[in-house]
Order: C-alpha cells, then structure tokens, then sequence
C-alpha cells in the first residue's frame, strides 16, 4: 500500500467513527445493509473469496444458496463495521443489553477460579462488543492484542477505540506480547484473543472443515504455561437488535505428550469448536480472506 493509500484509508476509517457513530440506529443500519448489497453485487475478489470458503463451511450447497448465503454474511460483516463505528457512543446499559451469550457459567466460574481464562474467538459476529459487554456487564478488565496496520495512524485509532471499551491492548509483537499475556493469566486475569487464522510458519496445523490450514498456536500454549483456562467462544446475529453467543467447553491441557504434541491436539480442539460454530450461523463468518493451505499454492499471501 503506498502513502497516498494509506492516508486515504485512514481518512475513510476516521470518517467512519466521527460521522456513523452520529447516525440513529436505523439509519446506521440502513446504510451498512446498503453498502454491503452494493458490495455484494460487484462480485469482487473478497466477494468470491468469501463464497469459495463458504462452500468449504456447506459443501452441498447450490451455487443459488452460496450466492444467498454470501450475501447475508456481507450484510452481516457490514453490520459488524456499522456497531463498530458506533460503539463508543453507545450507553453502558445499551452495551449491556446488546449481547446473550449462552453457557456463560463456563467464563464466570473460570474467572471465580482465579486461575485466569483465554477466551478464543473465530471472525464471527462483533468480537469488539462481546468485549465491550464483559467490562460493562460482567465488569471484568481483560487483555487483548492488535495485529499491527498500516498506516500506524490507523492503527493507533484501532487501539485507542479498543481502550476506550475498557480493554488492554498489546501490539502483535511475538514474545513480548506473549509474556504480559502470561503475567495477567498467572494474576487470574483475562485474555481474549482472535484465533482463527494463522498463515505464519508458527501456526498450527489443523484440519478445519476436511483440509489444512493454520491457527495461532497462542491461545494453547498461554493454557498450557499458566494453568489457565482455554474456551472458545463463537458468535452470531439473528434479527434482533441483540447479538448472540455461546462460550463452549473447557478445552483440556492433554496429559501426555511434549509440548508441541499437547499444542497441536488443544489447537485441533479449538478448531473443532470454531468449525461446530461457524456450521451453525455461517453466515455470520467473516472470512473474505484465503484461508486453507490449498488456496495458498503459488499464491502472494502463502505463508513463509
């Protein structure tokens, strides 16, 4: 991306806080449905990337009912960005109110523990109000951390917006992120941490709807270095004005194995939950990116 890109893309974002997060709920909805049909009907590459992956998730699916699908996902994504934009203008009790996870006694009795929790999450949904709802509903602080943009100025609106919902930041730099997301586990704190993609050499290999790709190795190997408890938690729309959710089983540290082996098989289990999740509420998955092994072959983005 050049400078001039960059700055371009930096203005859109900050337009999109300072003008959408004035609009009334209607009409910020409106609007993302109207952009996301628009961009929908252009067919473009994030488009029929989205479809093809879709069709991994429901691969007895007519190209009628992929094209439906990949539709309602893009309203879906949309509506994602509209809530973003507006988030920081919502009221605590709105924020409260905006989300029902299912099985939340797996979170609440992790945390009663003292033991620390990693909540584990797939592109699904608004992860960014899940959080906001955890410190305002549940009043609990967690730590998180954000993949490094370009340009920096946008990647400092995306921190700043984060920690202005109540969540700690840490930049995606490796060891040094990991270790204080350690510290704040052992302190009985909780993490929070995207992990559905991880096209690095240090993913982990997964089978993930029938073909490989790779996930963060992260999220297992903080339980398994801690003691912490690992859940994946996936989430959805339905024609509500609330967001639904379900905080899934404990995944387990194994009792045998080295570590890499225990990693590889708990990394395994997240994606399981992920797949038993995103098969439910498709198109409610936000993957407009390649994602199997396979769609990487001679391709730019293949990992190193």
């Amino acid at each position: 991306m050049s400078g001039a890109q960059e700055k371009v893309t930096d203005a859109l974002y900050g337009l999109g806080w300072a003008g959408v997060k004035k609009l009334p709920e209607p009409v910020a909805n409106r609007l993302g449905r109207t952009i996301a049909d628009i961009a929908w009907k252009k067919r473009g590459k994030g488009v029929l990337r989205l479809e093809a992956n879709l069709a991994r998730v429901v691969p007895d699916a007519t190209p009628e009912r992929l094209a439906r699908l990949s539709k309602a996902c893009m309203r879906s994504y949309l509506r994602y960005w509209m809530e973003s934009f507006r988030l920081p203008a919502w009221s605590k009790e709105r924020i409260k109110n905006g989300f029902t996870p299912k099985d939340l006694h797996y979170l609440t009795e992790g945390l009663a523990s003292g033991k620390g929790v990693v909540l584990a999450l797939p592109h699904m949904g608004n992860y960014d109000l899940a959080g906001a709802w955890v410190t305002a509903k549940l009043e609990t602080p967690f730590t998180t951390v954000a993949e490094r943009l370009k340009p920096e100025t946008l990647y400092d609106r995306f921190v700043a917006y984060r920690e202005g919902l109540g969540m700690e930041v840490l930049p995606h730099t490796g060891g040094a992120a990991f270790g204080t997301l350690a510290r704040r586990l052992r302190a009985g704190g909780l993490v929070c941490l995207v992990a559905d993609r991880d096209l690095s050499a240090s993913g982990v290999e997964v089978k993930f709807f029938g073909e490989t790709t790779r996930m963060p190795a992260g999220p297992a190997m903080l339980a398994q270095q801690t003691g912490a408890l690992l859940l994946p938690v996936t989430l959805w729309y339905d024609s509500s004005s609330i967001m639904r959710g379900r905080v899934h089983p404990p995944i387990d540290v194994p009792e045998t194995g080295t570590r890499a082996e225990k990693t590889s098989v708990m990394t395994q289990a997240l994606a399981d939950a992920f797949a038993t999740g995103i098969a439910d509420h498709p198109e409610d998955w936000h993957m407009l990116q390649r994602l199997w092994l396979s769609d990487l072959e001679n391709f730019e983005e293949r990992p190193a």
